[in-house]
């Protein structure tokens, strides 16, 4: 069965959407709990991961491994969560974190201005003005973070598979058409899917696990997974940190062998 990715615009309908979704197709849906199980597994303070995925690129701009690391937790904890499928996601970029993986439905939810002024306006019991600036003021931050962790153009179309304006569909038909493409042979699991979703898992395992170690600069590493093969590819600060990486990656359940391709300063390993 397939995967579904929500993304949406503040009070645009995409939580509503994904619930109806989850229930028409008995998948779980899911959103914050990803945070809160990744910063309960990791180690990191809620309050600071969400402020960190809230705020503007200024307040992780410190190092590259912040913003790294954070990466990290965020992606590991959601391919746990949608490693068997039947799940819809409605948080933080998902049809991004998940890139790569075949059998996602990645969904993209759009609404008027207006729509969601008075939307916002209804839940926050906000004025016009206040809603206004709230709505534009999330979008503003939402566009920066797309650009800051993955280069991309948050509103791109081709990062989705379908994209519905829900000021003009209903719930109940685009849940229902969502439903439809979800079942489609595409996005069905394959045994290529699953080798995809395999190597994913073990590789930000092992990215999360890097992070969350101490003593070792990896902000400048990637980790790439094939048949339990890992590849280590990017810069570090020393050869000490490097030996360090190339240890604990060694000793990370399922990992059969490592590849190195890390570069200190300007000398291959």
């Amino acid at each position: 069965m397939a995967i579904i990715t929500i993304s949406r615009g503040t009070f645009s309908g995409g939580q509503i959407l994904a619930e109806c979704i989850a229930e028409k197709l008995g998948y779980r849906c899911i959103s914050r709990e990803v945070l809160v199980e990744a910063a309960k597994q990791y180690g990191v303070q809620l309050e600071k991961l969400s402020k960190a995925l809230a705020e503007p690129p200024g307040f992780l701009h410190r190092t590259t491994e912040d913003r790294a690391h954070y990466l990290a937790y965020i992606r590991a904890d959601l391919c746990k969560e949608v490693k068997d499928d039947r799940v819809v996601y409605h948080g933080l970029a998902g049809h991004l974190l998940l890139r790569g993986l075949p059998n996602v439905v990645r969904v993209r939810v759009i609404a008027d201005m207006e729509f969601r002024i008075k939307a916002a306006m209804e839940r926050q019991n906000l004025s016009r003005e206040k809603a206004m600036e709230f709505v534009q003021k999330i979008d503003e931050k939402r566009v920066k973070w797309t650009r800051f962790l993955y280069h991309a153009d948050w509103s791109d179309p081709s990062l989705h598979d379908i994209i519905i304006n829900l000021e003009h569909i209903g719930i109940n038909d685009a849940c229902d058409i969502v439903c439809q493409i979800a079942g489609l042979d595409k996005f069905k699991v394959t045994q290529e899917s699953k080798k995809v979703m395999d190597d994913m898992l073990l590789s930000t395992e092992v990215r999360a696990a890097l992070a969350g170690s101490k003593g070792i600069s990896d902000g400048g590493i990637e980790i790439e997974a094939d048949a339990n093969v890992i590849t280590i590819e990017g810069t570090v600060g020393s050869l000490n940190d490097a030996d360090k990486i190339k240890e604990l990656v060694r000793k990370m359940p399922g990992v059969k062998e490592v590849n190195s391709h890390m570069h200190v300063l300007s000398t291959n390993l």
